[in-house]
């Protein structure tokens, strides 16, 4: 009788009682399914191929348990370490034995230490400079994420504190893991690049019995650090940008009236890809040189190239060959030293740099000039191109020191307009320009803004661009804009697709807490099992029980 009621039971009743009482379970259950899964916007490193020369990261997508960097142990982990931390042997060891690398970088990389700068400087280089095979991703520092890497380090620090077997795998159970999952589409070669080049001029009053000489002033807007996404370049090359823009505001002024014409034509170029060994000036220079339009740049007196102009209070010229006394770039080395000596505390210094033919790697952008036999120079703050400051993530617009930036513009624009306008007079050197300090920080909040890697700006209805492009319309005339491509069937460079993506991050028992629940689950079922099954013989005993309780 009792057994077709409990078989009535389960046949008729049970459904119901689950369907009402389990969602009811699910919602007083002190573990919330919500915050066992978190997605943050992550950063891919670079990936780009340079002279067949592969450079970055290869991989993309991976599926791994998250480990800190003391606890991490095969391919099986992805290895979460904040970036100040993790050092170059570490990384070394990572690249090879472990399966991805997640490095978490402060939200605000201008409060760092110069210490902490110098060492992220020194890691961002030696990292590009490796052959990296697994998927290594960059993700900005935030509470909620913060958390999440505190629970995996604390989880490690735990592990390697239990003295026993058993305390070990007490822990390894009752602990909570991570396990993270990046899955974006596979990195494949883009088919759209075009690296734009903008070019504008003011054209000096003609004379009939006199050549017009060219002053080129030069600079590239791209920037580059370790992740594309991450490289803002606000003085590498935002400074040399914002220079330009207010030469170009300064004397398109002047050119307008005739009565201020300059005895030079000055051409104005914006180039792309100088990251990636200034491919912008080498297409552009073989669209001139290599056509009729050509003679406005073979009668240039001296190009002027604009790099990273506010790293310091020394500014250095560099060249590939020293000019010779009475040349043009000799008159304005002269002029510079003349002009920062009156103006400023800025130091002036000439540096000397052979071009090696054989590197397929350029130093700095006048070299492509120079090459092509044009008399041409560099201004910039730092004295050698291997310094690490021009190709770092941590070349931000809160570390950009306004003030020297001001003043380096006036000390350029002053010497050019020394030059164009012949000016001898003592009285006025120094007092031709008043520098609007409102115009270059507006243009440092426009540029410092954005990353401007070559990747993310090549493509040829890009924004920004198409601000730059604008700022020549309203100032220049001829306004031309030229573009750069791969060569379909030996390219010089290529890039990839992937270049930011999302992390989910979700909270998981590890693989030993499934074998003991597996373990319990099955004692479970035997046990309820065998009490159905020998549930007579239990009821039976029960009575029996029940009885000699009454009788007594």
């Amino acid at each position: 009788m009792w057994m077709e009621e409990v078989d009535e039971f389960f046949k008729g009743y049970m459904p119901y009682y689950v369907l009402i009482f389990l969602p009811l379970f699910i919602i007083i259950s002190p573990i919330n399914p919500i915050q066992a899964s978190h997605e943050f916007p992550i950063y891919r490193m670079q990936h780009f191929d340079l002279h067949g020369i592969p450079h970055g990261s290869r991989s993309a997508s991976f599926n791994l348990e998250a480990r800190s960097l003391t606890n991490w142990k095969s391919l099986r982990h992805c290895v979460v370490a904040r970036i100040k931390d993790l050092t170059i042997d570490q990384f070394r060891d990572i690249r090879v034995k472990a399966g991805a690398l997640l490095i978490i970088v402060p939200d605000d990389l201008s409060v760092l230490s110069k210490e902490e700068k110098q060492h992220i400087s020194i890691l961002e280089n030696t990292i590009m400079s490796q052959e990296v095979s697994i998927p290594i991703y960059f993700i900005r520092d935030s509470p909620e994420f913060s958390e999440i890497s505190t629970e995996i380090a604390e989880h490690s620090a735990v592990n390697d504190l239990k003295k026993s077997a058993a305390e070990a795998l007490f822990s390894s159970i009752a602990a909570n893991g991570y396990q993270v999952v990046v899955s974006p589409s596979t990195p494949s070669i883009r088919k759209d690049v075009k690296i734009a080049t903008i070019q504008g001029q003011l054209v000096a009053n003609s004379l009939k019995d006199k050549k017009i000489s060219t002053i080129a002033i030069v600079a590239h807007y791209d920037s580059f650090g370790i992740a594309p996404e991450l490289s803002f370049g606000a003085d590498s090359n935002g400074s040399g940008m914002v220079i330009m823009f207010e030469l170009i505001r300064l004397f398109s002024e002047l050119y307008e009236d005739s009565k201020t014409h300059g005895k030079y034509n000055i051409i104005f170029l914006l180039t792309g890809g100088g990251k990636i060994n200034y491919m912008g000036s080498k297409k552009w220079l073989e669209d001139q040189l290599d056509s009729l339009d050509g003679s406005i740049i073979h009668e240039s007196a001296y190009i002027i190239c604009l790099d990273t102009l506010a790293h310091s209070d020394s500014l250095y010229m560099h060249v590939s060959k020293p000019p010779k006394e009475g040349t043009s770039s000799h008159s304005f080395y002269k002029e510079l030293k003349a002009v920062a000596d009156r103006l400023s505390n800025l130091t002036v210094e000439g540096v000397h740099k052979k071009i090696n033919l054989a590197d397929d790697i350029l130093a700095w952008e006048h070299e492509r000039f120079s090459i092509r036999r044009l008399p041409s120079f560099t201004l910039s703050t730092v004295k050698t191109y291997r310094d690490n400051h021009r190709n770092s993530i941590l070349d931000v617009k809160n570390s950009l020191n306004v003030d020297r930036l001001v003043q380096i513009t006036r000390v350029i624009a002053e010497t050019l307009a020394n030059q164009i306008y012949n000016i001898s007079n003592k009285a006025i050197l120094g007092k031709v320009f008043d520098i609007d300090r409102s115009h270059i920080e507006a243009w440092l909040d426009i540029i410092g803004n954005q990353p401007r890697s070559t990747q993310i700006l090549s493509n040829k209805d890009n924004y920004l661009l198409k601000i730059f492009r604008d700022y020549f319309d309203k100032h220049l005339i001829d306004t031309k804009v030229f573009y750069a491509s791969p060569d379909k069937r030996d390219p010089e460079f290529n890039f990839y697709d992937v270049t930011k993506s999302t992390v989910n991050i979700y909270s998981v028992k590890p693989a030993v807490f499934d074998l003991f629940l597996t373990l319990a689950i099955a004692v479970y079922i035997t046990t309820i099992y065998f009490l159905i099954q020998k549930f007579p013989a239990f009821y039976n005993l029960a009575c029996c029980l029940t009885s000699s309780a009454k009788m007594r």
